[in-house]
């Protein structure tokens, strides 16, 4: 989408038996891939059980040979379940299934797994309850009953379009009018919801129906964030449903981590909600910045201050991203490949900021009847401060200290181009993706390449340190 400088809907298909918005049929990519993250969840959770019954033999054992056979028990126990919970990483990074269907040149995003859940009966605990405290025939409610566990059915799996999310709300608003008059707060109603974590595979589950409308939520947020990695991004009305939907999963994880901040499992803790919101955001952020270079980048003074400062805003939010990532407790359960993806992609627009803003330098000279107030202006507002020595104006007037500052970004670009090749280096997934990879090493070699036709015999000796760029 970037790599050369240009001269001066969702899908629809008729659900038919099945709920609008519903298509447990449909055997895509997507769905075979929550197959397989829901067998995962079982094993884990065979593993979680196995691994506390070992510790409280543990516990309990006073035998010496009998506690050094439950530690080696015990041992291949962890192990096993972290084997599991790395192959649960691996499904959560591939992200290829997600993706748009059109022939594409740009980085893929990040979307989020749907939550898996068990199987619940309401049918019996509703109807004694109609039956003891409204004094009714629950058999009058019977087909009402059948429609929410139908309703509740059919949530498992959406499908990937407005339809879809307009199924998961529809539920969520039901289970506040059902909340409101089978489950008052003082009485447990017997009705066992269980939920695996969309990251862990860890299940939890709780008798109250706050783990329920809260699981919802957390699908709506992560159905948008299907949504939108699936938009043709070569298109403009693609590009802005992408925005539209990363924006809305973000307010919708947002909305959960301030309503419901008791929530048990780990996907929606505090915490990681943060994180995940600010995930939504930066490919939000991300798709802005693709919008504005999608029509081509004209080589233009002032089209290039506006896309190098764009790029400048995408790194740094990436930046953020990747330093939430890292600190605890989240560090401990964000799949390594999500946070070595927003490292290589702060780095990889961070280079495209310093190109661009090279390429300005280098090849717009002030010309007589430029406008020579707006350039020094714009130049002005991309740095915190000049290079020792420079000032804005006098720099757009001197062609040996533009091409010299030109080429000390350059320099930078090359070196936050090489950081994000390192990047994916170091990241088993990540080189799985053939497309980041291809992406990477296009900007890479245009970089290298502007500055081997201005590279001079004295450039170490004329070193300038180009200053950070600053976004809008």
């Amino acid at each position: 989408m970037t790599d050369a400088l240009l001269p001066a809907s969702p899908e629809k298909k008729d659900d038919g038996y099945f709920r609008k918005g519903c298509n447990p049929l449909a055997q895509t990519g997507r769905s075979k891939l929550q197959n397989q993250r829901a067998a995962l969840n079982q094993q884990i959770l065979k593993a979680v059980r196995m691994r506390t019954g070992a510790e409280n033999l543990l516990k309990a054992a006073t035998n010496h040979k009998v506690r050094e056979q439950v530690r080696l028990e015990l041992s291949f126990v962890n192990s096993d379940l972290q084997m599991l919970k790395e192959e649960l990483e691996g499904l959560n990074i591939s992200v290829g299934v997600y993706q748009s269907t059109e022939e594409t040149f740009t980085i893929p995003l990040i979307p989020l797994g749907l939550k898996e859940t068990k199987d619940v009966d309401f049918s019996v605990v509703l109807k004694d309850f109609i039956l003891e405290h409204y004094s009714e025939d629950s058999y009058l409610y019977e087909d009402d009953i059948a429609d929410l566990m139908d309703l509740r059915q059919a949530c498992r799996t959406p499908s990937r379009d407005e339809a879809g999310v307009e199924l998961l709300m529809s539920y969520f608003l039901q289970l506040g009018f059902v909340e409101s008059r089978f489950f008052p707060p003082t009485r447990q109603m017997g009705i066992l919801f269980t939920w695996y974590d969309s990251l862990t595979g860890v299940p939890v589950s709780q008798q109250n129906l706050l783990l329920e409308k809260a699981s919802i939520l957390f699908n709506v947020g992560a159905l948008y964030t299907q949504i939108g990695t699936r938009c043709n991004r070569q298109a403009q009305a693609g590009l802005e449903w992408a925005m539209d939907a990363f924006q809305k999963a973000a307010g919708v994880l947002n909305y959960l981590k301030e309503t419901f901040t008791h929530t048990p499992s780990y996907d929606m803790s505090p915490a990681m909600l943060s994180v995940l919101v600010k995930m939504m955001l930066a490919q939000a952020q991300e798709t802005v910045f693709e919008k504005i270079c999608l029509p081509g980048i004209q080589n233009e003074f002032f089209m290039l201050v506006k896309v190098a400062q764009e790029a400048a805003k995408v790194g740094e939010v990436y930046q953020q991203l990747h330093t939430a990532m890292s600190q605890a407790p989240v560090k401990e359960n964000i799949p390594y490949s999500w946070a070595s993806v927003a490292c290589v992609k702060a780095h990889h627009y961070g280079a495209l900021a310093h190109y661009f803003v090279a390429t300005l330098l280098i090849d717009h000279q002030l010309k007589p009847g430029t406008d020579e107030d707006h350039q020094e202006k714009c130049l002005s507002q991309l740095y915190d401060h000049m290079p020792e020595g420079l000032t804005p104006l006098a720099t757009l007037k001197n062609a040996n200290q533009r091409r010299q500052l030109g080429k000390s970004h350059l320099r930078k670009a090359i070196a936050h181009h090489e950081e994000s090749v390192r990047g994916v280096s170091l990241c088993k997934k990540l080189r799985n993706i053939e497309l980041l990879q291809e992406v990477l090493s296009v900007a890479h070699q245009r970089s290298r390449l502007k500055y081997t036709q201005h590279q001079e015999d004295d450039d170490l000796l004329n070193l300038i340190d180009a200053p950070d760029i600053i976004c809008e």
